[in-house]
């Protein structure tokens, strides 16, 4: 009987597991055509991949997910509602704005302290305060901010989630690609070099599980800075997966 059965219980949970993850991938396809996102937004839909992006990190409608630097909500007004009714969203850092915005009523906001400053010789941002008070969550996630962080405050972000998150919980990374071991120059500041970003997470205790090439973009030399017109909205940027190891 054993034999019969645990095959079947895996079989089952394997099968929920995608019957989860397919109904998520709905709800996020019907966040993007609701009328609480702007235009501008919508027209980000394309290249900015929240569906397959999500789908590859794994997050289900029934997680609870951490979202830090959310800066206009972009990803929170898609992950709002996905999460409302079996989830839990959070959000962290420079969120004291957005959630007075229709549909994050059940958006909790954590690390209000957080403020922050700029780093004069590093050209990037220090955080100070930033403690996320949460335990046992099932993701967090962060798009295109990794770059703007001082290595002081990319460590104690690491750190903080890696304390957030349960064991076997995902860490989620999107940023702009920068050429490896380049050094800094005035057009590549809004870029991270990705064996670094792997480098500081696994650091911080985390295991490295795979990389998507989801928003690879092979005419994006790595020159030029993301906000230039002819990168604007083409820049190469890496997807990783982290997560926290079981034991």
């Amino acid at each position: 009987m054993r034999k019969i059965l645990v095959p079947l219980l895996i079989s089952c949970s394997f099968s929920a597991g995608f019957v989860q993850a397919e109904n998520f991938s709905k709800d996020i396809k019907v966040a993007m055509k609701s009328e609480h996102r702007s235009d501008k937004d919508k027209e980000r839909d394309r290249n900015r991949k929240p569906v397959q992006t999500l789908e590859f990190l794994g997050i289900q409608s029934d997680m609870s997910v951490l979202e830090l630097i959310p800066g206009s909500g972009w990803y929170t007004t898609l992950l709002a509602p996905a999460l409302k009714e079996k989830g839990l969203l959070y959000v962290a850092i420079g969120a004291e704005d957005l959630l007075s915005k229709d549909g994050f009523d059940k958006v909790k906001r954590l690390s209000k302290k957080s403020t922050f400053e700029r780093n004069i010789e590093e050209k990037r941002y220090d955080i100070s305060n930033i403690n996320f008070d949460v335990k046992n969550i099932d993701a967090v996630l962060t798009f295109r901010n990794y770059h703007n962080l001082s290595l002081a405050t990319r460590t104690k972000v690491n750190q903080e989630a890696i304390k957030a998150l349960k064991p076997g919980g995902i860490y989620g990374i999107v940023d702009h690609t920068r050429r490896h071991m380049q050094k800094e120059n005035d057009e590549n500041g809004r870029r991270i070099d990705p064996v670094l970003v792997i480098k500081e997470v696994q650091a911080a205790g985390f295991e490295f599980v795979d990389y998507s090439t989801i928003h690879y973009k092979a005419d994006d030399e790595l020159r030029y800075e993301v906000g230039r017109k002819s990168v604007t909205g083409n820049s190469d940027r890496f997807t990783f997966l982290f997560k926290k190891p079981m034991k």
